[in-house]
Protein backbone atom coordinates (compact mmCIF):
# COMPACT_ATOMS: atom_id res chain seq x y z
CA UNK A 1 0.00 0.00 0.00
CA UNK A 2 1.47 3.48 -0.89
CA UNK A 3 1.94 5.72 1.72
CA UNK A 4 0.69 9.55 1.63
CA UNK A 5 1.52 12.60 3.69
CA UNK A 6 -0.73 15.00 3.65
CA UNK A 7 0.83 18.16 4.88
CA UNK A 8 -1.08 21.58 5.31
CA UNK A 9 -2.45 24.31 7.56
CA UNK A 10 -6.77 24.76 8.86
CA UNK A 11 -7.82 23.69 5.23
CA UNK A 12 -6.01 20.07 5.79
CA UNK A 13 -7.19 20.15 9.73
CA UNK A 14 -10.70 20.40 8.29
CA UNK A 15 -11.28 24.11 9.89
CA UNK A 16 -15.18 25.33 9.47
CA UNK A 17 -15.38 28.73 8.37
CA UNK A 18 -18.64 29.18 10.40
CA UNK A 19 -17.47 28.16 13.90
CA UNK A 20 -13.89 27.07 13.80
CA UNK A 21 -14.61 23.90 14.91
CA UNK A 22 -13.23 21.09 13.08
CA UNK A 23 -15.05 19.26 10.26
CA UNK A 24 -16.39 15.41 10.67
CA UNK A 25 -13.52 13.49 9.84
CA UNK A 26 -15.64 11.86 6.82
CA UNK A 27 -15.51 15.29 5.24
CA UNK A 28 -11.74 16.11 5.45
CA UNK A 29 -9.98 16.03 2.36
CA UNK A 30 -6.90 13.41 3.27
CA UNK A 31 -10.27 11.17 4.36
CA UNK A 32 -12.18 11.49 1.15
CA UNK A 33 -8.70 11.36 -1.13
CA UNK A 34 -7.72 8.10 0.40
CA UNK A 35 -11.60 6.61 0.41
CA UNK A 36 -11.52 7.69 -3.42
CA UNK A 37 -8.30 5.83 -3.83
CA UNK A 38 -10.02 3.07 -2.54
CA UNK A 39 -7.43 0.84 -0.60
CA UNK A 40 -4.26 1.53 -3.00
CA UNK A 41 -3.10 4.54 -0.80
CA UNK A 42 -3.04 5.35 3.13
CA UNK A 43 -3.12 9.31 3.74
CA UNK A 44 -1.58 10.31 6.36
CA UNK A 45 -3.43 13.41 7.90
CA UNK A 46 -0.72 16.44 8.93
CA UNK A 47 -3.05 19.50 9.39
CA UNK A 48 -2.71 22.26 11.50
CA UNK A 49 -4.03 25.77 11.71
CA UNK A 50 -1.97 28.80 11.12
CA UNK A 51 1.13 26.88 9.69
CA UNK A 52 3.04 28.85 7.00
CA UNK A 53 5.66 27.79 4.49
CA UNK A 54 8.61 28.97 6.01
CA UNK A 55 7.67 32.05 8.61
CA UNK A 56 7.87 32.43 12.32
CA UNK A 57 4.15 33.21 14.80
CA UNK A 58 5.35 34.44 17.77
CA UNK A 59 2.39 35.15 18.79
CA UNK A 60 1.33 31.23 18.17
CA UNK A 61 0.19 28.72 20.73
CA UNK A 62 2.68 26.08 19.17
CA UNK A 63 5.02 26.01 16.32
CA UNK A 64 3.83 27.05 12.92
CA UNK A 65 6.75 27.23 10.59
CA UNK A 66 6.87 24.21 8.09
CA UNK A 67 10.54 24.33 7.63
CA UNK A 68 10.62 23.33 11.03
CA UNK A 69 8.29 20.63 10.84
CA UNK A 70 8.24 19.12 8.00
CA UNK A 71 12.18 17.62 8.59
CA UNK A 72 10.84 15.66 11.73
CA UNK A 73 7.60 14.10 9.91
CA UNK A 74 9.15 12.75 7.35
CA UNK A 75 11.36 10.72 9.66
CA UNK A 76 8.26 9.94 11.56
CA UNK A 77 6.52 9.00 8.37
CA UNK A 78 8.86 7.43 6.78
CA UNK A 79 8.54 5.09 4.73
CA UNK A 80 6.70 7.70 2.02
CA UNK A 81 5.36 7.41 -1.98
CA UNK A 82 4.47 11.00 -1.38
CA UNK A 83 4.02 13.91 -0.07
CA UNK A 84 1.27 16.54 -0.82
CA UNK A 85 2.11 20.03 0.57
CA UNK A 86 -1.08 22.80 0.46
CA UNK A 87 0.27 26.10 2.60
CA UNK A 88 0.78 29.52 1.22
CA UNK A 89 -2.43 30.91 3.15
CA UNK A 90 -1.11 32.15 6.50
CA UNK A 91 1.80 33.74 5.26
CA UNK A 92 -0.43 36.59 3.51
CA UNK A 93 -1.17 37.53 6.78
CA UNK A 94 0.56 41.15 6.88
CA UNK A 95 1.99 40.61 10.38
CA UNK A 96 3.95 37.08 8.89
CA UNK A 97 4.43 37.97 5.28
CA UNK A 98 2.14 39.46 3.50
CA UNK A 99 3.51 38.33 -0.09
CA UNK A 100 3.10 35.64 -2.87
CA UNK A 101 6.04 35.49 -3.43
CA UNK A 102 7.44 34.77 0.07
CA UNK A 103 5.00 31.96 0.18
CA UNK A 104 6.69 30.59 -3.06
CA UNK A 105 10.07 30.97 -1.02
CA UNK A 106 8.77 29.28 1.65
CA UNK A 107 7.37 26.40 -0.46
CA UNK A 108 10.97 25.97 -2.46
CA UNK A 109 12.20 25.50 0.79
CA UNK A 110 9.73 22.56 1.41
CA UNK A 111 10.33 21.04 -1.33
CA UNK A 112 13.95 20.82 -1.05
CA UNK A 113 13.64 19.21 2.01
CA UNK A 114 11.74 16.34 0.86
CA UNK A 115 14.03 16.02 -1.98
CA UNK A 116 17.51 16.45 -0.30
CA UNK A 117 16.36 15.07 3.17
CA UNK A 118 18.86 11.89 3.86
CA UNK A 119 16.92 8.75 3.03
CA UNK A 120 18.31 5.71 3.91
CA UNK A 121 20.31 4.06 1.07
CA UNK A 122 17.99 1.95 -1.28
CA UNK A 123 15.09 4.42 -0.64
CA UNK A 124 12.88 6.29 -3.27
CA UNK A 125 12.18 9.79 -2.58
CA UNK A 126 9.13 10.06 -1.97
CA UNK A 127 7.15 12.63 -5.10
CA UNK A 128 5.92 15.65 -4.21
CA UNK A 129 2.27 17.21 -5.19
CA UNK A 130 2.29 20.95 -5.10
CA UNK A 131 -1.39 22.41 -4.51
CA UNK A 132 -2.55 25.91 -4.62
CA UNK A 133 -4.76 26.67 -1.83
CA UNK A 134 -8.51 28.61 -3.06
CA UNK A 135 -8.45 32.14 -3.25
CA UNK A 136 -9.26 34.36 -0.53
CA UNK A 137 -12.66 36.23 -1.03
CA UNK A 138 -14.20 39.14 0.37
CA UNK A 139 -17.01 38.06 3.22
CA UNK A 140 -20.99 37.83 2.96
CA UNK A 141 -20.76 41.20 5.02
CA UNK A 142 -18.22 42.47 1.89
CA UNK A 143 -15.49 42.57 4.76
CA UNK A 144 -11.61 41.53 3.73
CA UNK A 145 -11.07 37.59 4.60
CA UNK A 146 -10.27 36.75 8.15
CA UNK A 147 -6.86 38.26 9.18
CA UNK A 148 -6.99 41.03 6.36
CA UNK A 149 -5.19 38.72 3.83
CA UNK A 150 -4.69 40.18 0.53
CA UNK A 151 -6.97 38.55 -2.01
CA UNK A 152 -5.11 40.12 -4.89
CA UNK A 153 -1.79 38.32 -3.04
CA UNK A 154 -3.76 35.29 -2.75
CA UNK A 155 -4.50 35.38 -6.44
CA UNK A 156 -1.18 35.06 -7.56
CA UNK A 157 -0.33 32.20 -5.68
CA UNK A 158 -1.72 29.59 -8.32
CA UNK A 159 0.70 30.68 -11.41
CA UNK A 160 3.50 31.16 -8.74
CA UNK A 161 3.28 27.73 -7.63
CA UNK A 162 2.84 25.98 -11.02
CA UNK A 163 6.03 27.74 -11.83
CA UNK A 164 7.74 26.45 -9.16
CA UNK A 165 6.57 22.85 -9.90
CA UNK A 166 7.84 22.99 -13.71
CA UNK A 167 11.14 23.91 -11.99
CA UNK A 168 11.76 21.68 -9.72
CA UNK A 169 9.75 18.43 -11.16
CA UNK A 170 7.08 18.07 -8.90
CA UNK A 171 3.62 17.42 -9.66
CA UNK A 172 1.01 20.75 -9.34
CA UNK A 173 -2.52 20.84 -8.13
CA UNK A 174 -4.91 24.02 -8.30
CA UNK A 175 -7.28 23.63 -5.69
CA UNK A 176 -8.93 26.80 -7.16
CA UNK A 177 -10.41 25.12 -9.66
CA UNK A 178 -12.82 22.19 -7.71
CA UNK A 179 -13.13 24.49 -4.21
CA UNK A 180 -13.88 27.98 -3.64
CA UNK A 181 -13.33 29.58 -0.19
CA UNK A 182 -16.40 30.51 1.76
CA UNK A 183 -18.38 33.79 2.21
CA UNK A 184 -18.07 32.75 5.99
CA UNK A 185 -14.71 34.21 6.58
CA UNK A 186 -13.55 34.33 2.40
CA UNK A 187 -10.36 31.94 3.83
CA UNK A 188 -11.62 28.51 4.95
CA UNK A 189 -13.57 25.40 3.24
CA UNK A 190 -17.20 24.14 3.72
CA UNK A 191 -17.45 20.46 4.64
CA UNK A 192 -18.99 19.58 1.02
CA UNK A 193 -16.21 21.28 -0.36
CA UNK A 194 -13.25 20.07 1.75
CA UNK A 195 -14.29 16.61 0.75
CA UNK A 196 -14.69 17.63 -3.61
CA UNK A 197 -10.98 18.58 -3.22
CA UNK A 198 -10.18 15.34 -1.34
CA UNK A 199 -11.83 13.55 -4.29
CA UNK A 200 -10.32 15.71 -6.78
CA UNK A 201 -6.76 15.13 -5.85
CA UNK A 202 -7.19 11.52 -6.55
CA UNK A 203 -6.95 11.45 -10.28
CA UNK A 204 -3.42 13.45 -10.33
CA UNK A 205 -2.53 11.41 -7.42
CA UNK A 206 -3.28 8.25 -9.17
CA UNK A 207 -0.70 10.00 -12.26
CA UNK A 208 2.22 10.84 -9.89
CA UNK A 209 2.44 7.11 -8.46
CA UNK A 210 1.64 5.40 -11.84
CA UNK A 211 -1.76 3.64 -9.81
Amino acid sequence: MKQILAFGDSLTWGADPATGERHPIEQRWPTSLEKELNGIAHVIPEGLGGRTTCFDDHAAPNERNAVKALPMLLGSHYPLDLVIIMLGTNDLKPQLCGYANGAQGGMRRLIQQVQLYPWKTGVQVPKVLIVAPPSCRLTRDNQPPAQNRSIAESQKLSSLYAALASELGTGYFDAGTVAEASAEDGVHLSADTTRTLGIALANPVRELLAI
